[in-house]
């Protein structure tokens, strides 16, 4: 009996024959412009994804990575959420929707979907590829700016990821605030760079202040323990390279590692793992050094030696972004 086919080997797929007939030479310029001139804001006119050479291109390069730092953190969120299972999602900012995809790997059933851009070209690429997901056929792909004056309807699940440093101060409270009006889980994913998690913090507090109670990463609700300026919460996905990636980004490796921050949150209750692993592990002669953040609302390292026996090899395997312990 054949295994069935998961949704990120159907992504692969699908973006592998994206570029058909679009000369390498071209896609790598066609997205080196966009690395370049991306500005960040919605625009008044037109997107700067201008057409479909554009959206190809850019989706060949940056869904895979997408793709990887959603499924990470909806895989953090629904191992806190055993029991739970969205039964609708909504896809703000979705582009050409690398975070459904990243749904249906984390929750592999079918779902009303709908996902909201600006850029009708992304919607019309998404629209495409999702032709070839059984999951995926039967999703809404709908114009709107995404903004003050975003609506949003009703749904088990809203994510918005990438979305917030493409807007003002004033648009990304306005999508914080509209996602919590509409769903009981909100799922934040930005770049794992200082200011993509200064932008996750400014949603956990909007998220908190509406009702919600954080899931993950964080063990609890309260103040993040992290001094701003000092260091910033981020995980690592690793991500398979394309030939368009090598060719980018002039690299020989057959994989890179993306940097995401994200903050998943909920109307319901929950209970938050009791720590997190928030850098990679430290594994020397005899022990392990793990840093954490804890329920307590502290940050601290452990210390796991060999004579800890089974918990030392629970370290030993222990990951960036995993929960600790694991049960």
């Amino acid at each position: 009996m054949t295994a069935p086919v998961s949704p990120a080997e159907t992504l692969r797929a699908a973006l592998a024959g994206l570029l058909d007939g679009l000369p390498p030479k071209v896609a790598a310029q066609a997205v080196d412009r966009l690395i370049a001139n991306y500005r960040g804001i919605t625009p008044t006119d037109a997107p700067i994804l201008r057409d479909r050479a554009d959206v190809a291109a850019y989706a060949a390069y940056r869904m895979p990575a997408t793709f990887e730092a959603v499924r990470a953190a909806l895989d953090a969120f629904a191992d806190v959420v055993p029991e739970w299972v969205p039964g609708s999602h909504v896809d703000v900012g979705g582009g050409t929707g690398a975070a459904t995809w990243a749904v249906n790997a984390t929750w592999p059933e079918e779902r009303p979907v709908t996902v909201l851009d600006w850029a009708e070209p992304a919607l019309a690429l998404g629209r495409e590829l999702a032709a070839g997901s059984p999951l995926l056929r039967s999703a809404a792909w709908q114009r709107a700016r995404i903004g003050a004056a975003l609506a949003i309807e009703s749904a088990d699940l809203v994510t918005v990821s990438y979305v917030l440093g493409e807007l003002t101060d004033a648009d990304r409270a306005a999508v914080v605030d509209a996602a919590a009006a509409a769903a009981q889980a909100v799922v934040v994913v930005e770049p794992g760079t200082p200011d993509g998690y200064a932008r996750v913090i400014a949603a956990r507090d909007r998220l908190i202040g509406a009702g919600f109670q954080v899931a993950a990463p964080c063990p609890h609700s309260a103040a993040c323990p992290i001094v701003p300026g000092e260091d910033w919460c981020h995980f690592s996905a690793r991500v398979s390279r394309s030939s368009l990636h090598r060719q980018v980004k002039g690299g020989s490796l057959a994989y890179e590692d993306e940097k995401f921050s994200y903050v998943a949150a909920t109307r319901f209750p929950v209970t938050p793992v009791a720590s997190r692993v928030v850098r990679r592990p430290q594994i020397r002669k005899g022990q392990v050094l793990l840093d954490l953040c804890a329920v307590e609302e502290v940050l601290s390292r452990s210390t796991v030696t060999k004579r800890q026996g089974a918990l030392y090899k629970e370290a030993r395997s222990a990951s960036w972004g995993d929960a600790w312990p694991s049960a």
